[in-house]
């Protein structure tokens, strides 16, 4: 039966968990991009109406559904650069559950819930930006991204959450 301490722990899933899996898939997007020089890097967490934004964060209304990331260029540009941008979210998803799993048996963390919840959305999240598909808006899944770079059918260099965006558009 799904009681009321259920509903606390989807609470916490889909509000605190969900919303800091994306964070890190997209910071694994932005490290990648920094390493390859990419300029005017930024972090969009949530969709909707802009709460706040920075230099490097917009933060908006719906702030646990969806994110992105955007740089206007890279001074390192290439298929196999631009290759790993697009997998260096799922490179810090796997690398994050790997360090909780560590911190876990180490005894570092107790092994609850939360964990349980975040090592699910990670694997989610890896799952489903590697999978190579087109999404409902018509953009590309990081797997499918990569794949049509390789083809040379990527002309925008971008995914559904990895964007090079026109210089003059930031």
């Amino acid at each position: 039966m799904f009681g009321y301490d259920d509903f606390l722990k989807f609470m916490q899933a889909f509000f605190v968990v969900f919303p800091i899996v994306t964070l890190i898939h997209l910071l694994g997007h932005i490290f990648f991009a920094a390493i390859f020089g990419g300029k005017r890097i930024r972090v969009i967490i949530g969709t909707g109406k802009i709460l706040f934004t920075t230099r490097f964060l917009e933060l908006r209304r719906y702030y646990f559904w969806y994110g992105g990331c955007e740089y206007t260029s890279l001074r390192y540009s290439s298929k196999l650069t631009k290759s790993l941008i697009f997998v260096g979210g799922s490179i810090l998803n796997i690398a994050s559950i790997f360090l909780v799993n560590h911190l876990i048996q180490i005894g570092v963390l107790d092994a609850n819930m939360l964990w349980y919840q975040f090592i699910y959305f990670s694997f989610y999240y890896v799952f489903f930006a590697l999978l190579p598909m087109d999404m409902a808006d018509g953009t590309l899944s990081d797997g499918k991204a990569i794949y049509m770079l390789w083809c040379n059918k990527n002309i925008n260099d971008c995914s559904a959450d990895c964007q090079l965006v026109d210089e003059k558009r930031s």
